[in-house]
C-alpha cells in the first residue's frame, strides 16, 4: 500500500491513530519504510516529523537517540540522510495526552484555509497569524505546520522553508514537494530571498539610520526562556531599515533582514535604543505605555512581502501580506492623534 510519497510493506500495516482515556496512538505496529525518490536527500528528523503526525518533535529525537528508529537495519542520527531505496524502521509509538499533538479546532482551520496568499502545486505562501507558532514543541501542542497538515489532506508533503518568530504575523513559505523544498532552502542561503517587515517602534527613528550591523548571541535567560545579545562573540548580523511613516513618539519602518538569525529585527532595533513596540522581551516600560495609548497588545511585527525564485520555472515571485486588523487600526489612532 502507499502512505503520501513513501510505501510501508504490507505485510506490517500501519495501525490508525486512536484516542482512549490514557493515550493516543501514533501508530501501535512496527512500520517499516521504502524510501523513494521523493524524499532522497531528506534528514533522518524532518522525514519521521512528517511521517509520524500527531508526534511531538522531542518524541522523535528521543526514538532516534535511543536507536528505536533503524535506517537498512543499523542505528542512525537526527541528521542522516536518506538515500531512495533505503529501509526505515519506526518503532510503535504510544503518546500520553500531555505529549499528544493537539486536534486543530474548526476555527484555527477556518483561519488557516482564510490565510493562503498564493499556491501551487510546488510552494505556498500563508499570511501567519500572530500568536501562532510556526511548528509544535516546548510546551506547544500545535503549530501552523502540525495544523496545516491535518487541515491539507490532500498533500502528501508539506515543510517550511523558513519560520516566523511566534507573535511575528505575516508571510511565510512552505514547499509542498521534495525538490521545492531543496531548491527553495538553497535559494535562501544563496541570499535570493528578499524579506520585507513593517515595525512600529519607540521613538523617532533617526533619519540617516539607514542600517545596523551587530553581532548576535544566543543565550538562555535563566528559566529556558531563549533570548539573543549583543555580544562581540556573536554571529555577524545586519539588518536594513527604512522610515516609512513618523508620529510624535513612534516611527513606522521597514526592516530587511541581510542576515536570518533569530529575533534579529527586533534586538538590532532595542540596541539602538528603538525598541519593538510591544515586545515583551526587549521592550520598555515607556513602549508599553505608548503602545496602551493607541490600543495596541501584540507585538507590532509583520512580514509584509517576500520576493522568491519559482521552483520550475525560476521567474521571482512576489507575494504580499496585509496587515492584521490591529494593527492598521493602531495606526489609524496614531494618524488622528497628529
Amino acid at each position: 500500500m502507499t502512505t503520501g510519497r513513501h510505501a510501508t510493506r504490507p505485510t506490517r500495516p500501519v495501525a490508525p491513530d486512536a484516542t482512549d482515556e490514557s493515550h493516543r496512538s501514533a501508530g501501535r505496529e512496527v512500520q517499516w519504510v521504502d524510501i523513494d525518490e521523493g524524499h532522497d536527500g531528506q534528514r533522518l528528523d524532518n522525514f519521521l516529523i512528517t511521517h509520524l503526525k500527531g508526534a511531538p518533535r522531542a518524541l522523535v529525537y528521543r526514538i532516534i537517540r535511543k536507536g528505536e528508529v533503524r535506517v537498512n537495519k543499523k542505528r542512525a542520527k537526527a541528521e542522516t540522510r536518506l538515500s531512495s531505496g533505503d529501509q526505515v524502521r519506526i518503532p510503535p509509538l504510544r503518546l500520553a495526552p500531555e505529549e499528544a499533538v493537539r486536534e486543530v479546532s474548526d476555527n484555527l482551520r477556518e483561519l488557516l484555509m482564510r490565510s493562503v496568499i498564493a499556491e501551487t502545486e510546488e510552494w505556498m505562501v500563508v499570511n501567519k497569524p500572530a500568536g501562532l507558532a510556526v511548528h509544535g514543541g516546548s510546551g506547544v501542542k500545535i503549530g501552523l505546520i502540525e495544523a496545516l497538515r491535518q487541515v491539507r489532506t490532500d498533500l502528501g508533503f508539506l515543510e517550511l522553508v523558513h519560520r516566523l518568530d511566534r507573535d511575528t504575523s505575516g508571510c511565510l513559505l512552505l514547499a509542498k514537494s521534495r525538490n521545492a523544498l531543496v531548491f527553495l532552502n538553497e535559494a535562501l542561503k544563496a541570499k535570493k530571498m528578499d524579506k520585507r517587515y513593517l515595525a512600529l517602534v519607540e521613538g523617532r527613528w533617526p533619519a540617516r539610520r539607514d542600517w545596523v550591523s551587530a553581532p548576535l548571541d544566543r543565550y538562555d535567560a535563566g528559566n529556558g526562556e531563549r533570548r539573543v545579545r549583543v555580544d562581540d562573540n556573536g554571529k555577524r548580523s545586519r539588518t536594513l531599515f527604512a522610515v516609512r511613516e513618523t508620529f510624535p513618539n513612534v516611527t513606522l519602518v521597514e526592516a530587511s533582514p541581510v542576515t536570518g538569525r533569530t529575533h534579529q529585527i527586533r534586538v538590532h532595533a532595542a540596541h539602538i535604543g528603538h525598541a519593538l513596540m510591544v515586545d515583551r522581551k526587549y521592550g520598555t516600560a515607556q513602549g508599553q505605555k505608548l503602545a496602551a495609548d493607541i490600543g495596541l497588545d501584540r507585538l507590532f511585527l509583520h512580514a509584509a512581502s517576500l520576493s522568491f525564485p519559482e521552483p520550475k520555472s525560476g521567474r521571482t515571485v512576489n507575494v504580499k501580506a496585509r496587515l492584521a486588523p490591529e494593527l492598521d487600526e493602531a495606526l489609524d489612532r496614531l494618524r488622528q492623534q497628529r
